[in-house]
């Protein structure tokens, strides 16, 4: 099998200093690809002088996780691909429980590790944690994270399962499935992004899965604050954009319009708390949406899943109202 882990850099020459070290130790069934995205702070010369082992995809300008990792991966010819964060430090033997998933099934088309608190170890990590979900209304939640609250780690997710989408931040994905169903979607520059992914590579009739037996550990947040207005954009339009694309046809537009309200009211928040910038880049999400509805709508495909695509009717309605902050406290609609 061959295997591919590729790490999409940005002037990230310090977490490279720090993160690189243990992905060439504990990888070495994989040849290691460090794609960058037009870095200016010395990112290529270190690793030319540091890394020579380490092979570099040099982009001419910063595309993005989407178009950098699209851009990247064209060139490559590995069956599998580990999509990795620059600020993710791995474990030893990490790779071999996720290439024996993918050789068990064929039809698993990407699968994410136990993703950890790289500051906080005894905690799942944000991005991704035990695997990815959505509800009815498009809002991603994790086992182990529901929106800001992060579980400890107890072992109780510690058995691989189906999920709904994997984790960008350590994305492993069968090339040939990436191929068929069309790759990143570029329009979204970062974030949601792999949502999109793993829903398409869903209604293709592939599986999306989760290997409690592989952990990594995550920093987050290193690339753009987590209260970074420009965030709070793309997650708004990015979100819509997910919707617009995948929803079943008849969901999509009352799912939509509710989503819209929402937003306004979670926009009149931000502006309550004076969070103007916030406020604004909800808008300008929006206005986005609008002006791209057409592009978008193109983008559907024919493929639809006919299973449920959400796994509880409301993550937001559990958590505010009901006060559930963990994911077995969820009521599951599978």
């Amino acid at each position: 099998m061959n295997i591919a882990v590729v790490i999409l850099n940005w002037n990230g020459k310090e977490l490279l200093k720090k993160f690189l070290p243990s992905v060439v130790r504990f990888s070495e069934e994989a040849t290691i690809y460090v794609a960058d995205n037009a870095s200016t702070d010395g990112s290529i010369a270190f690793l030319q002088q540091q890394h020579p082992e380490v092979k570099l995809i040099e982009l001419d300008d910063n595309f993005g996780y989407a178009g950098g990792y699209n851009r990247a991966l064209a060139g490559l010819s590995e069956d599998f691909w580990v999509l990795l964060n620059s600020d993710v430090e791995v474990t030893e033997n990490w790779l071999q429980p996720i290439m024996a998933k993918f050789q068990a099934n064929e039809q698993i088309a990407a699968i994410q590790p136990k993703i950890l608190g790289y500051k906080d170890r005894s905690k799942f990590e944000y991005a991704g944690a035990a695997g990815g979900f959505i509800d009815q209304l498009g809002y991603p939640f994790c086992r182990g994270r529901i929106f800001q609250e992060l579980e400890k780690d107890h072992g109780q997710y510690d058995e691989d399962v189906e999920i709904f989408w994997a984790s960008g931040a350590c994305l492993a994905v069968r090339n040939s499935a990436y191929k068929e169903t069309g790759g990143l979607d570029e329009d979204f520059f970062a974030h949601q992004e792999e949502i999109d992914l793993c829903w398409r590579f869903r209604n293709f009739g592939y599986q999306v899965a989760y290997c409690g037996n592989s952990r990594v550990y995550h920093v987050g947040g290193a690339t753009l604050a987590e209260m970074n207005p420009h965030k709070t954009y793309l997650n708004f339009r990015n979100n819509l954009y997910l919707l617009l694309k995948n929803l079943p046809k008849k969901n999509l537009f009352p799912v939509i319009f509710i989503r819209m309200v929402l937003d306004g009211v979670a926009a009149f928040k931000f502006l309550s708390e004076g969070k103007f910038q916030h406020f604004l880049a909800v808008l300008r999400a929006h206005a986005a949406f609008y002006a791209n509805f057409g592009r978008t709508w193109k983008k559907r495909s024919n493929h639809f899943s006919n299973t449920k695509y959400y796994h509880v009717a409301s993550v937001v309605y559990a958590h505010y109202v009901k006060r559930k902050n963990k994911y077995d406290q969820l009521k599951k609609i599978v």
